[in-house]
């Protein structure tokens, strides 16, 4: 005998089926199919898969420590002598006589571990606001509408805020160090995952399997925990694929300015362009290695996550 709780499951997998198209399929699996057939998402998993491999068996493959300057003599910035790219030397030696390709590979552990710390912090604590908001609106009533009310309005004023602008208040008042620039660049996820989570959340408050449930008599804090939420949660997903992207540059930013690792010998990709700055002119190659991986590592997390975001969205799905 089927209770109140099996009708509620068949009408939630039912409308989330009907929003895919009425196929039979679940729509991560239907999503997945449209993935495979995406060049957009092959690319940017590419990049993104290169880019973990790298950063896991970065100090294992790397040729040379990235902090000895084992060719210190080889390399004089004050007379302009800088060693470009060589059989021993991939990318050459930057201005102390380090190696450029151990360094830049050694970078890419820190800037993924900073991205994905980074991003955990804004998802966690974003999706437990917006999940309080989206459920005290869902919930209904005048205590719900208020509680909805107070942490919007706090949320509203953390995105008034320019990202990097509240990063760098963020990072100033904590102090330099790597842990500083997670936390700064995870409190500017916070406000993005916690709007995006309470806008599903509403939007999935209105969808026929809830209205139906509800006529059933189901309590209603029932359906928003075990339907209501975790249906809401593919478009949260999404947004953390874009925003490792985006932590990746505010990190790299962050370090550039010289509020990341207090250890300045440290590889870490925007200390790296930091450091060749003042020797533009001369070796602009030193500038160019960094900034190229972090545009293209960034690129992939943005290819891959525009790429699933479209095909979740049935308004958007080719």
């Amino acid at each position: 005998m089927s209770t109140k709780t099996d009708k509620i499951d068949r009408l939630a997998e039912l409308t989330v089926k009907q929003s895919d198209g009425g196929g039979g399929r679940s729509l991560w699996v239907e999503a997945f199919n449209r993935l495979k057939r995406s060049p957009m998402a092959i690319t940017g998993a590419i990049v993104i898969v290169i880019f973990v491999i790298l950063a896991i068996l970065g100090p294992f493959i790397a040729p040379y420590s990235p902090v000895a300057m084992n060719w210190g003599d080889e390399v004089s910035p004050a007379r302009n002598v800088f060693i470009g790219p060589r059989a021993g030397n991939w990318l050459g030696l930057d201005a102390m006589g380090r190696d450029e390709f151990s360094r830049l590979l050694i970078g890419a552990r820190q800037s993924l571990m900073v991205g994905v710390v980074a991003t955990g912090i804004g998802f966690v604590i974003g999706a437990f606001i917006g999940g309080i908001s989206g459920a005290a609106m869902s919930l209904g009533g005048k205590v719900g509408r208020r509680i909805d009310a107070v942490v919007m309005r706090v949320i509203d004023i953390m995105l008034a805020l320019p990202s990097l602008l509240l990063a760098l208040s963020v990072a100033a008042v904590i102090g330099q160090s790597l842990q500083t620039v997670m936390i700064a660049v995870g409190t500017v996820q916070i406000p993005i995952f916690a709007r995006l989570l309470r806008g599903s959340m509403l939007a999935q408050a209105n969808s026929d399997y809830v209205l139906a449930s509800r006529a059933l008599g189901v309590k209603r804090h029932r359906i928003v925990l075990s339907h209501v939420l975790p249906n809401s949660l593919g478009p949260v997903i999404v947004q953390a694929t874009l925003s490792l992207a985006t932590a990746i540059i505010d990190a790299a930013a962050l370090s550039y300015l010289g509020l990341g690792n207090p250890d300045m010998s440290a590889p870490e990709w925007g200390v790296m362009l930091a450091q060749a700055q003042d020797y533009f002119g001369q070796a602009m190659q030193l500038a160019v290695y960094p900034a190229l991986a972090i545009i293209v590592t960034a690129l992939g997390f943005t290819l891959f996550g525009e790429a699933l975001r479209e095909s979740l969205d049935p308004k958007l799905r080719k």
